[in-house]
């Protein structure tokens, strides 16, 4: 879906306003409820909490580093070091690696990855999406707050936390409705990423090359010192390693698109980590 974006947009087949249109859609009202299908069903008390921890713990060092060499190096403003940040820890789990690896190893096999997913979803994607609202509204909690309080990703993984700590069973309509949306999620999110991709320069540029090579290379090898120092027999090691060969995620530039932030870096980086990744991914997996 990725490369059939790619492919109409450079044909003219598909416009980018079309593309930053289904993106909008994709990201606010189809997402979510794949986010609630995943939140309501994770199965809490199997969860390796010390395997979080030290992935958790990867990403917070991962996205300081490329945040300070964005900022003081490439001199990246906040906003776009803070995706570019987002690009290097924030891996397409939910709508790529989250997929592959349920073809691989089944649903319970996936179960790892859907603890990240989850991670990432309650508490990175959280993150990344309040401090844009504070970056782009001025750093003024009065203005950031409506626009928090509206949004129906964060409202989302609020509620579905909270029905899941709680034990609430799902009705099975609710679920049916939540399948059948959310499966249009991923390839509605990656065909108008492919297209809106079409529009950006394909030539590496050395913040391209050192976003890109911390992602692939840097993040991977802080997981696996990581577990190799901390949690060397632990059994989620080897799917937390395929995750973090993935590419970086379409969410930071859905951010972008949203908040109106340049993305002739972001889009580049992804771009490459989605290709190269092909071979990380195929390795690991």
């Amino acid at each position: 879906m990725l490369a059939l974006g790619f492919i109409l947009g450079r044909a003219g087949t598909a416009r980018q306003d079309e593309a930053k249109a289904l993106n909008r859609i994709a990201f606010l009202i189809l997402q979510p409820p794949l986010i609630f299908l995943l939140l309501t069903g994770l199965d809490l008390p199997s969860i390796h909490f010390d395997a979080i921890g030290i992935y958790a713990g990867a990403e917070v060092i991962a996205f300081l580093v490329a945040l300070a060499i964005a900022r003081l190096v490439f001199r990246c403003d906040t906003a776009e070091a803070f995706l570019l940040g987002m690009c290097v820890t924030f891996v397409n789990s939910l709508l790529y690696i989250w997929p592959i690896s349920a073809l691989i190893y089944g649903e319970e096999g996936a179960r790892p990855i859907a603890a990240i997913v989850a991670l990432d979803a309650s508490v990175s994607f959280s993150f990344f999406i309040i401090a844009m609202e504070f970056i782009k509204g001025g750093n003024s909690v009065r203005a950031a707050l409506p626009r928090m309080v509206r949004n129906p990703v964060l409202i989302t993984i609020v509620l579905s936390l909270a029905l899941n700590l709680a034990r609430v069973p799902i009705p099975e309509p609710i679920l049916t409705a939540a399948r059948f949306a959310g499966a249009g999620a991923a390839p509605m999110t990656l065909f108008a990423l492919g297209v809106v991709l079409s529009a950006a320069p394909l030539i590496p540029t050395p913040p391209v090359i050192a976003i890109s090579a911390l992602k692939l290379l840097a993040f991977p090898l802080l997981i696996w010192t990581g577990f190799a120092v901390l949690s060397p027999e632990n059994s989620w090691q080897a799917q937390f390693l395929l995750n973090a060969g993935g590419p970086a995620g379409a969410m930071a530039f859905s951010l972008a698109l949203l908040h109106g932030v340049r993305t002739d870096r972001i889009a580049p980086v992804i771009i490459w980590t989605s290709t190269l990744s092909l071979i990380t991914l195929a390795w690991l997996a």
